[in-house]
C-alpha cells in the first residue's frame, strides 16, 4: 500500500528523503541538467515562489519513501489552474506510486478550488538522447490533454564562435538606431522596475500557449521586488540585459540568464521579450547578445545554457539558432480537468 503525506519545509528528515528522490529520478530521467545538491533544495523548499502556495509531500510503501510530489497553487492569478510535479524513485518504478501520488494532488487541488493541474514530461528529438516514454504515457493514461509542444535547447558556450557573435551583434545595432542595451546583475535597477514589470506581464500573452488554459500575470513594482526577494533567498544569481529608448528613456526589451547559488558551469536562459511597438529593431537579439557577453565576464567557468521554446514560436526559435543553440529534447505541457 502506498502511503502520500505531506511535510513542512521544516522536517529536515523528510527534505533530506524528497532530495534523494529527485535527484535519483533526474540522474535517470535527465543526466545532461544538473540536480539541484540538497542546499539548494533546502532553499527551493524553505521560500516558495511569490504569490503561490506550495504542497509538498512523500509517498511511502513500506515505511519507504519512493516518491515526491509537489503542487504549486497561484494565488493572484490563474487560480483556477494548479500545477507541479510527481516524481518516483526509479529503484521503484510501475508499482503504483505515481498515481497514488496524483491523486493526492487532485485531492489538494480540489481542497483549493481548482479544476486543472498542469505539468509536463520529456520526450526524446530525432537524433537526439534517448528519453523514456513513461512520462507521456502516464499523463495520456490518466486523460491529461497534451496542451503545448516545447523543444529545450543548449548552448555550448564552449564553442562560442565570436566572430559571429560580433557579426550578430553589428547587425543588430545597425537597425536600432536610438536604442542603447544597459546591463545589471541581481535586482533590477528602481529607474527601470516599472518597465522590467510591464515587460513581465506581457509574457504570457504574448508567447505561443497552445491549448493551456491560463491568464497573463499582473506584475507590478511590488511584485516584482517580491519575486526578487525570494530569488535572493533561494541564493540564485541573475544577469540582465535590456534595450532602452533613447527618447523616452523606456526599457523595451529585456533578458535574463540564471545560474542556481552553487553551479557554475550550467545556467538557464530565462525570459527575453520585446515591447510589440520596438519590435522589427532586433532588440531581442541584440539584448541576448549583450547579456551572453555580460555573463561570461562574470562566470567563467560556464559551459552550457539551457532554454525551453513553444515549438511554434519561430521568432524566438530563430534568434537562439543563430546563438548557436542546439535542440536537445521535446516537452509536452498536459493539461489535466479535475
Amino acid at each position: 500500500m502506498t502511503v502520500v503525506t505531506p511535510y513542512e519545509p521544516t522536517d529536515e528528515a523528510a527534505v533530506d528523503e524528497a532530495h534523494r528522490i529527485v535527484a535519483a529520478a533526474q540522474a535517470v530521467d535527465l543526466p545532461d541538467i544538473p540536480a539541484p545538491d540538497r542546499a539548494e533544495f533546502g532553499l527551493d523548499v524553505a521560500h516558495p515562489p511569490h504569490g503561490n502556495q506550495v504542497v509538498r509531500a512523500l509517498a511511502r510503501q513500506d515505511g519507504v519513501a519512493v516518491g515526491h510530489v509537489w503542487i504549486r497553487m497561484p494565488q493572484l492569478d490563474n487560480t483556477e489552474n494548479a500545477s507541479g510535479e510527481l516524481v518516483v524513485d526509479p529503484a521503484h518504478r510501475r508499482r503504483g506510486v505515481g498515481r497514488a501520488l496524483l491523486a493526492y494532488a487532485r485531492r489538494v487541488a480540489l481542497d483549493h478550488g481548482r479544476r486543472r493541474l498542469i505539468s509536463s514530461t520529456v520526450g526524446a528529438l530525432p537524433g537526439g538522447p534517448a528519453r523514456s516514454t513513461a512520462g507521456a504515457a502516464f499523463a495520456a493514461a490518466v486523460g491529461a490533454q497534451a496542451a503545448l509542444a516545447e523543444v529545450r535547447r543548449r548552448q555550448d558556450v564552449t564553442a562560442l564562435d565570436r566572430a559571429a557573435l560580433a557579426a550578430l551583434e553589428a547587425e543588430a545595432r545597425a537597425r536600432s538606431s536610438g536604442y542603447r542595451t544597459v546591463t545589471f546583475h541581481g535586482a533590477v535597477p528602481e529607474e527601470y522596475v516599472a518597465d522590467v514589470a510591464r515587460l513581465e506581464s506581457r509574457l504570457i500573452g504574448d508567447a505561443p500557449m497552445g491549448d493551456l488554459i491560463v491568464e497573463a500575470e499582473k506584475v507590478d513594482g511590488e511584485r516584482l521586488r517580491q519575486i526578487e526577494r525570494i530569488r535572493a533567498a533561494r541564493r540564485r544569481r541573475q544577469y540582465h540585459a535590456g534595450a532602452v529608448h533613447e527618447p523616452s528613456g523606456r526599457l523595451v526589451a529585456w533578458t535574463m540568464i540564471d545560474l542556481g547559488p552553487s553551479e557554475t558551469w550550467h545556467a538557464w536562459q530565462e525570459i527575453t521579450i520585446v515591447d510589440p511597438d520596438h519590435r522589427g529593431h532586433r532588440l531581442g537579439l541584440l539584448v541576448k547578445v549583450e547579456n551572453l557577453r555580460y555573463v561570461l565576464a562574470h562566470e567563467p567557468a560556464l559551459r552550457a545554457i539551457d532554454t525551453w521554446n513553444a515549438a511554434a514560436n519561430d521568432h524566438m526559435v530563430s534568434i537562439n539558432a543563430q546563438l548557436g543553440y542546439q535542440p536537445v529534447d521535446a516537452w509536452t505541457d498536459w493539461q489535466l480537468t479535475i
